[in-house]
């Protein structure tokens, strides 16, 4: 039997003030072949998602906390017990807005890694508005790594 054990995960933290630990692929003792799962836990007031798309077909599920959801041209509010689906190719950023830590899983499928948790690390995420389309008027602005802006 295959467990993987949250208390025994050490994960990757970003830099937009994000940690997340997989449940299914990455490093995970559990593979699958159609779909990824996480448990990431975004930092009070600010620690991000940023703006992104990806192939696959993705949905976030927000345990606790507050966070601003943007998803195409679209701006919510979610919070604990709220989940958002995402369709391939749409762009989409998830930032804490609350006082607390936001904790949240994610699943996506099929399974495999998405190019944004590289980019961020690199400093090459698309920007919004240049590269990538703009985000919702009135979002939060989109976390980019400070290499990229020299």
């Amino acid at each position: 039997m295959k467990i993987a054990d949250l208390n025994k995960i050490e994960g990757r933290s970003y830099p937009a003030r994000r940690r997340t630990q997989n449940l299914v692929g990455g490093a995970s003792p559990i593979q699958c072949d159609n779909f990824s799962m996480g448990y990431v836990t975004l930092e009070p007031r600010g620690g991000q998602v940023p703006w992104h798309n990806q192939t696959q077909e993705e949905v976030y599920f927000v345990l606790e906390g507050t966070g601003e959801m943007c998803l195409g041209e679209e701006l919510k509010i979610v919070t604990g017990g709220q989940a958002v689906y995402i369709a391939p190719a749409v762009f989409h950023q998830l930032t804490n807005v609350g006082e607390t830590p936001l904790r949240m899983i994610y699943c996506y499928g099929p399974a495999g890694d998405v190019a944004h948790w590289r980019q961020e690390l690199e400093g090459t995420l698309p920007r919004a508005g240049v590269q990538a389309p703009p985000l919702p008027e009135g979002a939060q602005p989109q976390y980019i790594d400070p290499p990229q802006n020299k």
